[in-house]
């Protein structure tokens, strides 16, 4: 993996993007094309998004769930790490009073997980 190409639809993605931080803080070098490349690291799936867990009496939102979904795999001169699926969640409650607020929460809760989500995927790239 010393150099490395990210293949990717989704490149302003909050996961790409925290990636490539993280590959290159520990010696990573990503390049910009594939021939140039010692490893293809494949992202297949980067979605994320939220669902309505419970309403009130009054059918309102109280209580949301955020998850994001990543599918990668690593490939070299061979396949060094198979498909890979993995979906994280939160969940918040909810308070229509305070709107503001609340989405600036679920934005923090979604830089968690892709935090979350980056931790993993070097761990599993540290054991190859």
């Amino acid at each position: 993996m010393e150099r490395t190409y990210i293949d990717t639809i989704e490149r302003n993605s909050l996961f790409h993007r925290e990636l490539r931080l993280a590959l290159r803080a520990v010696g990573v070098e990503l390049v910009d094309s594939p021939a140039d490349a010692t490893a293809i690291f494949s992202i297949s799936v980067d979605e994320t998004a939220q669902r309505v867990l419970s309403v009130s009496a009054r059918n309102v939102p109280t209580e949301y769930q955020v998850y994001y979904t990543v599918e990668y795999a690593l490939s070299g001169e061979n396949i060094l790490l198979t498909p890979q699926f993995i979906t994280l969640t939160r969940d918040y409650t909810y308070d229509e009073n305070l709107v503001l607020g609340k989405a600036r929460e679920e934005e923090f809760m979604r830089e968690a997980i892709v935090q979350d989500l980056v931790h993993v995927v070097l761990k599993q790239l540290s054991s190859l």
